[in-house]
């Protein structure tokens, strides 16, 4: 090993890597509501560059941070037309497949969706079903969780939505 290299850069591959993702959009009057790939009847939709699916977002963020290549904007920028109105669905297959070429698969999804409205919980099957779909892997292995801000914050104001997830990805043989 040269000796400018740090000690870490001859370590074994780990079977596992943890990545956390998180986004918000504002949100504002009309609706659907896209959320998971899934429109839920809302007054209200984010507003993005893409289709501002926070969930979708905020999963392939933690995918591509736990497989070390980097983030949703670096993969798709918000300065890029191509990326104007872009379906996340499709962002997120992307991502996905850059990570299976890595050499890992996903363990499992834990997100939590933060909105004041609409209740999350009626939709978390569809969601959980479709994410499930959309990456190949069973829904059980995705959890869609949902908090309010009870009235406090821009979350609590129903001025933004946001989402975070962590996944957990094992080195596939």
């Amino acid at each position: 090993m040269p000796p400018d290299t740090p000690p870490h850069a001859s370590a074994p591959t780990p079977p596992w890597k943890v990545g956390l993702g998180h986004d918000t959009h504002r949100l504002v009057p009309g609706g659907p509501l896209i959320l998971g790939g899934i429109p839920i009847e809302h007054t209200h939709h984010s507003d993005g560059h893409s289709d501002a699916d926070v969930l979708l977002h905020a999963i392939t963020d933690a995918l591509l941070g736990a497989a070390g290549l980097g983030d949703i904007g670096q993969w798709f920028p918000d300065t890029d037309e191509a990326n104007r109105d872009r379906d996340s669905a499709e962002m997120l297959q992307l991502a996905y497949q850059q990570v299976r070429q890595t050499g890992y698969g996903i363990v499992n999804l834990d997100c939590i969706v933060f909105a004041q409205a609409p209740p999350i919980g009626p939709h978390r099957k569809a969601i959980s079903q479709h994410v499930g779909k959309l990456l190949g892997v069973a829904a059980e292995l995705i959890c869609v969780k949902a908090k309010t801000g009870e009235g406090v914050g821009p979350v609590g104001r129903g001025e933004v939505i946001a989402a975070q997830c962590v996944t957990l990805l094992q080195q596939q043989e």
